[in-house]
């Protein structure tokens, strides 16, 4: 989704987003609701008699299991699942549904698009209907939905970026997990140098997210707030920490060049070619399909850390499950929000089903959690793995109001210094410079 998708431009988009980044941290907003924001789902003629149906809006495989669990012990609420599209695409299509008048009842989005949907008046306000739902979750979990003391979704699930190894390979070849990112590269070294046709691991220049959970894991903040004002810092020093480190073992040419779920890194990661993937707690659900072969070969590990003995990791995704201000079930629909992302029946399904790992405090101690994702049959702490590694996660303080703009510069530019070898700093600068212009054309002021 292009930042000119926005419904509203300039100074209201502004204001509108400012209250939107600043949400329970704490960052000083200028009060009132965002612009286009409805009212909470409690609102008048919230509710209705009879039998009520809803559409929703996901993008999860296995995800019409859970909602059949949904359907059959509730009669009078029927979901009917569809999935139009994922990630920035279906923002996209909210965002013209909305202009349409023809909306979902309830869409799954990613937390870095919510900002953006608040302002737009695409999802409502659920503070009123999901207080109970609300009592399950952590404060840093709840930052990305709750924006001036109001929820605008129920977080569904919490993807702390770990480190994902082959171990087979690793005894293949004599390697020690890393614990640093200076033992990561030690380890890179030593793969190549005895295998020249493996690599530790890819350089992805297509998918921001993981180099944006490595900026958060290095102390970064892309955007902050002052007053009215924004702040980008895409290209400060914790960034450059991490670009600097990968442009070192891109130049060794321990590392691959292929961008993550292309054709080539597929057959990479099935052959044994590549022996780690950095990504987020999701991974075994994706991990099958794109090396089938290398079931039970697979485990997981902390995050290398810049300082040894360091917990802190950053965040590769996650996804918040909103109720639409199109729909005319608000009260129906945040019931099923909140059952969806608390209820240990839905949350059994969905950790089974489709993989996440909860979001829900209480989820995170399910008994399901017990036994590990299919793919790793090997390696039964699995889940306690990514449950320690949960509390040092951090994202940013909050996501900017144009966030496609920064992800497009990132796979333009990285991708650019990929081909050509130039420097990765160059690119740092040249997101920064393509986010901040975009802003002052929107209308932002920045300091």
């Amino acid at each position: 989704m292009n930042s000119r998708h926005l419904a509203v431009t300039g100074a209201a988009l502004a204001g509108a987003l400012l209250l939107a980044g600043c949400g329970s941290s704490g960052s000083t907003g200028t009060g009132g609701k965002p612009a286009g924001a409805s009212g909470s789902a409690g609102s008048p003629g919230a509710a209705a008699a009879g039998k009520v149906d809803l559409t929703f809006w996901a993008w999860d495989p296995g995800m019409d299991k859970v909602v059949a669990l949904w359907n059959a012990a509730h009669p009078d609420i029927h979901v009917t699942l569809s999935n139009p599209a994922g990630g920035d695409q279906l923002v996209s299509k909210m965002i013209t549904a909305h202009q349409a008048k023809h909306g979902p009842d309830i869409a799954k989005v990613e937390y870095q698009s919510l900002p953006g949907l608040v302002a737009n008046g695409v999802v409502r306000d659920i503070t009123a209907d999901t207080a109970k739902a609300v009592a399950d979750f952590d404060d840093t979990t709840l930052e990305a939905v709750r924006f001036q003391g109001k929820v605008y979704g129920i977080p569904q699930d919490f993807a702390p970026l770990m480190l994902f190894y082959r171990a087979d390979l690793f005894k293949k070849y004599g390697l020690a997990v890393p614990t640093t990112w200076d033992q990561y590269a030690q380890e890179a070294t030593t793969l190549h140098q005895k295998d020249p046709s493996a690599y530790m691991t890819n350089f992805d220049a297509a998918d921001p997210g993981w180099f944006t959970g490595l900026a958060q894991q290095a102390g970064a903040d892309w955007w902050t707030t002052k007053g009215d004002s924004w702040h980008v810092d895409i290209n400060g020093a914790p960034t450059k920490k991490v670009a600097d480190y990968w442009q070192g073992l891109v130049d060794k040419g321990v590392v691959q060049k292929n961008p993550s779920f292309s054709p080539q890194w597929n057959k990479e990661m099935n052959s044994g070619t590549l022996a780690t993937w950095i990504s987020g707690a999701w991974a075994p659900a994706q991990i099958g399909g794109i090396a089938p072969s290398t079931s039970g070969k697979w485990a997981v590990a902390p995050l290398p850390a810049w300082t040894a003995g360091s917990n802190t990791t950053g965040i590769w995704g996650g996804s918040a499950v909103t109720v639409t201000t199109d729909s005319a079930h608000p009260v129906q629909a945040a019931e099923f929000v909140s059952w969806l992302n608390t209820d240990s029946t839905a949350l059994t399904a969905q950790v089974k089903d489709i993989n996440i790992y909860p979001a829900a405090t209480s989820g995170r101690s399910l008994p399901v959690l017990s036994t590990p994702p299919a793919f790793f049959p090997n390696q039964p702490d699995y889940y306690t793995q990514v449950k320690n590694a949960a509390p040092g996660a951090r994202s940013f303080s909050m996501w900017g109001p144009d966030v496609t703009v920064t992800f497009a510069a990132y796979s333009d530019r990285f991708g650019a210094a990929l081909q050509h070898g130039t420097s990765f700093d160059a690119a740092l600068d040249a997101i920064q410079n393509s986010t901040t212009t975009d802003m002052k054309k929107l209308g932002f002021g920045l300091y």
